[in-house]
């Protein structure tokens, strides 16, 4: 039997880009590789070596740019410009592949695809990482640009042979824009690896009293890049309040961007710049050491496709804090007092009380965390996602 030739499209690759959906496609195009697929991912050049990361998967270059502005929002020139990189090289290679996946971010990777593959037998799969409210495009975008992709999401959704959604937060969603859309949930738990050894709760978290910091002090920890949707001020002002009840309560806060300095200023106004240190970007072996140490994780982010960083916490033991929100995915991770807390808002008493109800939970909240991840990643496997994938391409192409 001929092996399955296989496309991904998507204009950042892991580990040059380091985000929750460049992670995903990554391991998709490793587990593709695996069920016996040539694999190519169609992307852009985002290294500054000629030599493209080593990857056990063919990849292709369409186009080279940056795709954020000095907000960390994609911009339109980029969306465009790699879009129309994505339909040149499928108009030339329209017979080189039997099924292509798509992100469908931007959207107009959809289309661009499409087009470029009228009247071939290619299966289109469609992954969406996230569908937005039209309020959401335009307080995302502008006015303007955020109409347009509001209207160009909703022509999207009724693209695709197959379409793939993150959570079931995202597939309620896409289902309401298109009643027809049977889309498989990715199952993603299994990205971030087997459980590792839980951390014991400190003494120093136990008793909680004393001046000073030492290594055993408790602490939160914040992972992601500091843009506006992170939310990242909202958690000086929270910690502010936590620390009222767990006076040795400290931060760390990994990752950059355009917010960071406002996260500062945010510090200073809350009084706690002596509590809150800003790591920037850390190495794999420190962020592991990050995470195992940390008493709960707390991302107050009011968008979120998916929320890995809670499974990767989860994995340690290291329950998180997550806020409520209508585009936040992340929240249905969150099992309140399993797994940790889901704070109603970023108000400071909203959020500091969910931290301390996190870190107060102790052992016995590691305990129950370990017991969800076990579960979570033994019934959401993303392996069993392509599988299925694979299955919907064969039933297509038999047709």
């Amino acid at each position: 039997m001929t092996a399955e030739r296989v496309a991904i499209a998507y204009d950042c690759l892991f580990p040059v880009n380091t985000g929750g959906g460049e992670r995903v496609y990554r391991r998709i195009a490793e587990l593709l590789r695996e069920h016996g697929a040539h694999v190519t991912y169609v992307t852009r050049r985002q290294w500054a070596t000629d030599a493209a990361p080593r990857v056990p998967f063919d990849i292709v270059v369409v186009w080279r740019g940056e795709i954020y502005d000095e907000f960390g929002v994609r911009t339109s020139r980029s969306a465009l410009a790699f879009a129309f990189g994505l339909f040149r090289h499928f108009v030339r290679h329209r017979r080189d592949y039997d099924l292509v996946v798509v992100a469908a971010l931007p959207v107009l990777n959809v289309f661009a695809v499409r087009a470029a593959l009228v009247g071939r037998p290619t299966v289109l799969a469609v992954d969406w990482l996230e569908v937005w409210s039209a309020r959401k495009w335009r307080t995302y975008a502008g006015t303007a640009t955020g109409t347009v992709a509001s209207v160009l999401q909703w022509l999207g959704v009724r693209i695709g042979d197959i379409l793939t959604v993150n959570s079931g937060f995202t597939r309620a969603k896409l289902r309401a824009a298109r009643a027809d859309a049977e889309p498989i949930v990715l199952g993603l738990l299994d990205l971030v690896g087997p459980l590792r050894a839980p951390r014991p709760t400190t003494q120093a978290e136990a008793d909680d009293h004393g001046a000073g910091y030492s290594d055993e002090d408790p602490y939160i920890l914040f992972i992601g890049r500091h843009v506006a949707d992170k939310r990242l001020d909202a958690l000086p002002p929270a910690l502010a309040v936590a620390r009222r009840e767990s006076p040795r309560l400290r931060a760390k806060v990994v990752g950059s961007g355009p917010e960071t300095d406002r996260a500062r200023a945010s510090a200073a106004a809350a009084g706690v710049t002596d509590h809150i240190v800003f790591l920037g970007r850390v190495d794999d072996a420190e962020l592991e050491r990050l995470l195992a140490a940390s008493a709960v994780l707390v991302n107050p982010s009011a968008r979120e496709g998916f929320g890995l960083v809670v499974a990767e916490a989860a994995a340690y033991g290291t329950p998180s804090v997550v806020v409520a929100g209508e585009d936040n995915a992340a929240a249905e991770l969150v099992v309140d007092g399993e797994n940790g807390f889901v704070a109603a808002s970023v108000a400071p008493d909203v959020l500091g009380d969910a931290i301390v109800r996190a870190v107060r939970g102790g052992d016995e909240l590691r305990r129950t965390t370990i017991a969800w991840f076990a579960r979570e990643r033994r019934e959401r496997s993303l392996d069993r996602s392509v599988g299925e994938i694979l299955e919907r391409w064969r039933a297509l192409s038999d047709r």
